[in-house]
């Protein structure tokens, strides 16, 4: 007798989930492949609208764990999954470990926090990715730097992670590509802030990265992809059982972003931020929450014991950054691009400043030319915002509160009216939030 053959077609994967029910394995599988790789000789292909409507149905009616694992499992084997279990300096297996934020302003935290933790002889692989909106890109940032480049074959990326210990580029086309043909689905469908849709979109690319271990910074408040603590934490639950689950270490912090991190938004600005820490110096929080993700980083790779902050202070994370920026063609002696026009905005009455809000700060420098509205458009280099005061600094009439960079002066004024409202100054010191509200590792 033959074993029962589970018959699938498009319609009926996503009537069941419109309908409240679970996704086979076999759906799932099906869905996500013939979506992925259309192949007219293969079988009936997943149209675009299709898709589109089984990712509303799952942003409305959700995913089980057991679908999202499988969603995520569907989405890596779609393409390559990296290996650097032969990595090896001086004869020694280097252990790999890579960190990932979910996005927000100011968070420049990828620069200083790669070259810091692979000065202890830790391999770090970082693939990052380019802002959309409000939030910053990484690989923005570091091009603008003279002559740096995103892009790295993988043979060039296990060298360099042999020599220098650090790489930050572009994920190659072929990792989870599922993955980006329903990022790009679902930035224009109205179904991005799906918990289970997001922690598969990150997870999947970071397992198929290939990394032995894995820190989350789980972002939360308005200028964060989640605004709720309790959505970001729920997510922070979730990718951190996928990570488990696929045999990555992986962990979590649930972080702030009601306010900027440090005091630049912009990608030349932020990057001069960035070697500020280098230096030993920069922003209280951006050295906070950097050491506090080495720390994470340097435990799940096997160095409990080592101290983040004494080769910030001792120069041994500065080198490894120089190495780093010269490995991908970049000339870390070479000056940052400034910008042509600045203009300040200035504080309307004496008192403490009590708020800055993330988002107004975020879509103020995106205005001035720092981010983009559309995959593939270019971005200034130069353009961004500089805060002068944060909560709980004193501010004077004509105080400045931020000075905006551009090089398109006809931009100020768009910007210029979203950052009047994002400072609000009363008498009464403000109500704080700690930058790390919690942590969050398997069985929690």
């Amino acid at each position: 007798m033959s074993e029962d053959v589970e018959i699938i077609d498009t319609v009926s994967v996503i009537a069941t989930k419109r309908d409240g029910g679970e996704l086979t394995d076999a759906q799932i599988d099906w869905v996500i492949d013939r979506y992925t790789h259309s192949d007219p000789g293969a079988g009936p292909s997943v149209a675009d609208e299709q898709m589109s409507a089984l990712l509303m149905a799952i942003f409305l009616r959700g995913m089980s764990r057991r679908e999202t694992a499988r969603w995520t499992q569907a989405m890596i084997d779609s393409g390559r999954r990296m290996d650097f279990s032969g990595l090896r300096r001086s004869g020694r297996r280097l252990v790999t470990v890579d960190k990932h934020s979910t996005g927000g302003v100011g968070d420049k935290i990828t620069l200083p926090l790669a070259p810091l933790v692979a000065s202890f002889g830790v391999a770090v692989p970082q693939l990052s990715g380019r802002g959309l909106g409000h939030t910053g890109g990484t690989l923005d940032k570091l091009e603008s730097i003279p002559g740096w480049r995103a892009d790295v074959s993988a043979a060039e990326m296990i060298a360099q992670l042999e020599r220098v210990g650090a790489v930050v580029c572009a994920a190659g086309g072929d990792l989870a590509p599922a993955d980006r043909r329903l990022y790009a689905l679902r930035d224009v469908t109205g179904t991005v802030e799906s918990i289970p849709l997001v922690a598969s979109s990150i997870m999947s690319k970071k397992i198929a990265e290939g990394t032995g271990a894995l820190v989350l910074d789980v972002k939360t408040g308005s200028g964060a992809f989640l605004k709720s603590e309790q959505d970001s934490r729920e997510l922070a639950e979730t990718m951190v059982w996928l990570g488990e689950r696929a045999g990555v270490a992986t962990r979590a912090l649930i972080t702030d972003m009601s306010t900027p991190l440090g005091r630049t938004a912009g990608n030349a600005l932020e990057v001069a931020e960035s070697l500020e820490v280098l230096a030993g110096g920069g922003p209280p929080d951006v050295v906070e929450l950097t050491i506090a993700l080495a720390r994470e980083m340097l435990d799940a790779a096997g160095r409990p014991d080592a101290d983040p902050a004494r080769h910030l202070a001792n120069g041994a994370a500065m080198d490894t950054w120089r190495e780093m920026i010269l490995a991908q063609g970049g000339d870390p002696d070479a000056p940052l691009p400034t910008a042509r026009h600045t203009e300040e905005v200035t504080a309307s009455q004496d008192g403490v400043v009590t708020r800055v809000d993330a988002l107004s700060v975020g879509v103020g420098a995106w205005r001035l030319g720092a981010g983009r509205a559309l995959p593939g458009e270019t971005v200034q280099a130069e353009a961004g915002v500089v805060l002068h005061a944060k909560p709980g600094e004193r501010v004077r009439v004509g105080d400045p509160l931020f000075t905006m960079h551009t090089q398109t002066p006809e931009r100020f004024a768009a910007a210029r009216a979203v950052l009047a409202s994002a400072v609000t100054v009363g008498e009464d010191s403000p109500r704080t939030t700690p930058l790390i509200i919690d942590r969050v590792t398997v069985g929690a």
